[in-house]
Parts: C-alpha cells; structure tokens; sequence
C-alpha cells in the first residue's frame, strides 16, 4: 500500500457517502461523529475510503476541493512524506507509504523470517498477521497525542480492529468515551462481529457495505477490460465472478487476475484423475509444484471445496464454467473427507509458516485429495 491511495479516484459505490460525510464537514453548525467505524468484508473498499477522507479533512486546501485532497500543499504533502503530525496509525504496518520508503517497510516485513521467493505470498500474509495485533501498550502511547489539546484536528487509524487484545479494548474505550474536540478516531475492521460490543456501541458505522449489483458489474467489467489471460470476458463471467466474491468488486478483480483461477478446470480433472487411480499423488505433486505456488494452491483447493460442499447440499455450484455437478455425482465425498480436507488446509498455511518446505506440503496435500 502506497500513499496514492490518499489521493486515489473515489470509488463509484461510494459517492453518496463522500458527499454526505464531505457536506457536515463544509456546513457551519455540522461536524463528523467523533469515532467511525468502516467495517464489512475485503473487497469492498472501505480502507480506500477512510485513507481519502483522512486525507482530506487534514488538508489545507479542502474548502477549494470537495471532491478529494488537493495533493500539494503542506499538509498533502506531509501525509506523502510519511510524517504528518496529525495522524497517528495503528498497527503501523497499516500505515500507508511513499514509494521511497517501500524498502524500509519490506524491511519490517522481513524481520520475522526468511523465505523462498516462492513462498513470499503465505510468508507475507503470516507476518503481517503478527504484526497486526494493538496491543494496551499502543492504546495507552496513543493519549499524550489525543489529550494534547489545541493544536488543531488530529486523526488516529486503528486498522484491523478486531484484532485488538481485550485490554487494549479496554483501554480504547475510555477515549470513545471522553471525545476530545477536533479529534477524529476511525476504526477498519474486515470482521467486526469480533469487536466488544461496548467499542460497536460507541462508533458510528460507516455504510460502505451495500453496493447495487448493476454498479458493481459495471466496475469490474471496466476495471478488467476486454480479455482476461488472453481470453474474451463475457458478462456472465463477471457475474460469476462477483458470485465468488460475495459481491466484492475488488475482490472480483483481485480473482480474476490471480494466477490460479484460470487452473480450477485443472485442478477438478487432477482430482477426477487421483480418484479414478489414473495419476499418483506423487504425480500429481510434481506437476502442480511447476504449475503454482503452494499458497496459490491452497486458495484454489479452497474454492473448489466450498463449491463442492455446496453442490454436496444440493445447492447450485457458483461455477458454471466448469463441470463439477458431474464430478460430483461420479465421486461423492463424505462429509467427514470435506471437514477433514478443509481442516488439513488450515493446519498446512500453519505449517508453512514455520518453515515446512513447499514440496512436503504439495505431497501431503495430493495425498489427502486423493483419499477424498
């Protein structure tokens, strides 16, 4: 994440919303609620959104640019530069960077482990997750900044709040509580059935998560273009598409340029060929192991097993591209395998976390398909 995203163009969905939060802002008498809450599924945009907005209420020139940060005085400026002032971010690896100080952010990053090139993706997501956690220690260094008093607006960003131990929590609540003049708490969850109820009781949610299909479809088809890997994209493909993604227009986009998705065909005829005892395991290892990283693998191995419980419930398959009613009816698995498999998958990204090598992990993997 780089600091363009201060100064990206507005999400289509999400021009309604601006206008009304930008309104209250501008309008003598009118202020924004003092804590917000931009919350729902990835794919959405939401982190999109309050960046923008953040960038905006701290810039100096606002009153001249409704419709987003100018990008060039002081204040822009500052927030480019990684140091504004006035907003402080938690978990810092949240925060968004200039290109220039990419190396020192994938420096953080790195500080956890080393890893194959290959293995980068599940690498990355398995230290950001440590990293993401606020613990009390963040809450309570965050009061010098909020109780500072007349030096003008000041924001603070908790990011994946969810994630907050309980004390932090806690410790957040007396500052919910106590709202401080000019001060401006947002608050980003991907999971907030996980935040206390008491935090959820004192912030005000943002409405980010309702997008009209029509919009969305609209987005992706623009976003993608004509072609996707080369091949024509009808719009009953970003249908689908959206489908998998649970209406999510970013993360409609993200699916369908991930290396995996053009190889789900693929995969269903591996599994069709290990159930029928026309490919090893061990076969079928080697060849994936050249075709996608394990991580790539296990996204794809977890798509095609929620659609194969579906079309074990007799529910429609949300791919109609590819023919998995058939392969279901010729092997039906149990639903113990399924569990079993789907467990499997959660213990294997552990395990790849702590250094397991890919090649074990593909094998173990074509060996419980197999048996599926």
């Amino acid at each position: 994440m780089t600091d363009s995203i201060y100064f990206a163009p507005l999400l289509p969905w999400q021009q309604t919303l601006w206008t009304q939060l930008t309104a209250r802002v501008l309008t003598p008498q009118q202020s924004l609620p003092h804590a917000l809450l931009a919350a729902g599924m990835q794919g959405m945009g939401k982190r999109a959104f309050v960046w923008r907005l953040v960038a905006w209420l701290l810039c100096r020139e606002r009153e001249n640019h409704p419709l987003g940060a100018c990008g060039s005085c002081e204040s822009c400026q500052w927030l480019k530069s990684g140091t504004h002032p006035s907003l402080q971010v938690l978990p810092a690896i949240s925060k968004p960077i200039s290109a220039a100080s990419s190396e020192s952010y994938e420096a953080l990053k790195s500080t956890s482990k080393k890893t194959k090139a290959d293995s980068k993706a599940t690498a990355t997501k398995a230290i950001d997750n440590a990293a993401l956690t606020t613990k009390v220690d963040d809450i309570r260094a965050l009061q010098p900044f909020i109780y500072q008093g007349g030096q003008g607006m000041r924001i603070c960003v908790l990011d994946h709040a969810e994630q907050m131990t309980i004390a932090a929590a806690n410790a957040l609540l007396k500052t919910l509580e106590e709202p401080q003049a000019q001060v401006y708490l947002f608050l980003i969850s991907d999971t907030p059935a996980k935040l206390l109820p008491t935090i959820k009781s004192r912030v005000q949610q943002l409405p980010l998560q309702i997008i009209a299909a029509s919009t969305a479809q609209d987005y992706v088809t623009h976003a993608l273009g004509s072609t996707i890997n080369r091949e024509v994209v009808s719009p009953t493909q970003i249908e689908q598409l959206l489908q998998l993604a649970n209406g999510a227009p970013l993360t409609a986009i993200d699916l369908a340029q991930a290396s995996w998705y053009s190889k789900r065909a693929l995969w269903l005829t591996t599994w069709q060929a290990l159930q029928q005892g026309k490919r090893s395991s061990v076969a079928a290892s080697d060849y994936w192991q050249t075709q996608l990283g394990i991580s790539d693998f296990i996204q794809l191995t977890e798509m095609m097993l929620l659609d194969i419980q579906r079309v074990s419930l007799g529910l429609a398959s949300n791919q109609q591209d590819i023919d998995l009613v058939t392969a279901i009816q010729n092997y039906q698995p149990s639903d113990n395998a399924l569990a079993a498999l789907a467990s499997n998958l959660q213990q294997t990204k552990i395990a790849l976390q702590q250094n397991v090598q890919e090649k074990f992990a593909y094998d173990k993997l074509m060996q419980q398909l197999a048996q599926l």
